[in-house]
C-alpha cells in the first residue's frame, strides 16, 4: 500500500481494500450535463424562486415567491427543507438537516496524494472520513467527516465565527496520523447540507393521504451519485407504473408515527 499510495499511512493492525474501479464525479459538470439533457427535451427550470406553500387536490397547486404552478402529479425533493414543506401537509418524516464542514487541506508536497479513500472503523471518528485528490482547488486535497453538525438550513451560513468546530478538530488529528503529507490546517473550509434519516437510507415513496405527491427526500449525504435511477424511480412512481426497482426499503411506512392524526 505504502508502494501505491505514499501518502497514505496506516497503523498496525488495519487493513485497506483497493477499488481500482473508483473514481470522482465532478458534481457541478455532472448537474449541468442533466439539466441541459432537461431542457432538450421540453423541460423548464425555474431557480431562484422559494416555495411558500403546496396545496393538495387532483390539481396541485404550488405558490413561490415568483408565480403559482398547477399540475395533476408534484415530486418534492426539497433536500434540507422537505421536512418544512410536507408539515402542513399532515406528513413528520424524521429528517435532521446537518451542516457539514467541506475542508481543503494543502499539500506539503505537489501530487502526495493522488487517490480517493473512504476510512471506516475509526474509533474518533464513527461516521467515516473521505478525502479526494486536488481536483477542485490546486494543491488542495479535500477531506471531510461524513458527519456534521443538526442545523436549520435556513441559517447554516450564519454561524458565528466563535462556533466550535470539532469536525475540523477532528479531521486534523486524522491527517496528523494517516496523511503526513498534508497541512494540518485547513486552507479552506465551505459548508454543505446532508438531511439525514434515522437509518440513513433515502425516502422514496407516495405521501400516504395525497398519492399525486412523490417524495424523494433523506439521502444522508450519499444520495447524488445516485441520482440517474433515483429520478428514474420518482418519474415511475408519479406516473403509476411499477418501479424498475424495488422501493420497499425506502417506503415512509418504515417510520411510525410519519402522518399525522385527523387527516
Amino acid at each position: 500500500l505504502s508502494q501505491r499510495f505514499p501518502g497514505l499511512c496506516l497503523h498496525a493492525g488495519e487493513v485497506a481494500v483497493w477499488d481500482g474501479t473508483g473514481g470522482v464525479l465532478l458534481a457541478d459538470r455532472a448537474l449541468r450535463a442533466v439539466q441541459d439533457v432537461f431542457r432538450r427535451h421540453g423541460g423548464t427550470l425555474r431557480d431562484g424562486e422559494k416555495v411558500l406553500r403546496i396545496e393538495p387536490g387532483a390539481v396541485l397547486t404550488v405558490t413561490t415567491t415568483a408565480g403559482v404552478y398547477r399540475a395533476p402529479r408534484l415530486i418534492i425533493t426539497a433536500g434540507a427543507w422537505t421536512g418544512a414543506l410536507l408539515a402542513p401537509l399532515g406528513l413528520h418524516l424524521p429528517l435532521q438537516p446537518l451542516r457539514i464542514d467541506v475542508c481543503y487541506w494543502r499539500e506539503k508536497e505537489p501530487g502526495s496524494l493522488r487517490s480517493c479513500f473512504i476510512a471506516v472503523g475509526l474509533r474518533q471518528a464513527p461516521h467515516g472520513i473521505y478525502g479526494l485528490p486536488s481536483l477542485e482547488y490546486p494543491g488542495l486535497v479535500k477531506v471531510c467527516h461524513h458527519h456534521g453538525s443538526p442545523t436549520d438550513p435556513e441559517e447554516r451560513d450564519r454561524v458565528p465565527p466563535d462556533t466550535p468546530r470539532p469536525d475540523i478538530t477532528l479531521l486534523s488529528s486524522f491527517i496528523s496520523s494517516y496523511l503526513p503529507g498534508l497541512e494540518t490546517s485547513p486552507a479552506v473550509v465551505e459548508t454543505c447540507l446532508y438531511t439525514n434519516t434515522p437509518d440513513e437510507d433515502f425516502i422514496l415513496d407516495r405521501h400516504p393521504k395525497f398519492s399525486n405527491i412523490i417524495i424523494g427526500a433523506g439521502f444522508s449525504g450519499h444520495g447524488f451519485k445516485l441520482a440517474p435511477v433515483v429520478g428514474k424511480l420518482l418519474c415511475e412512481l408519479s406516473l403509476g407504473e411499477e418501479p424498475s426497482h424495488s422501493t420497499a426499503p425506502f417506503a415512509i411506512t418504515r417510520f411510525p408515527g410519519a402522518l399525522q392524526a385527523g387527516l
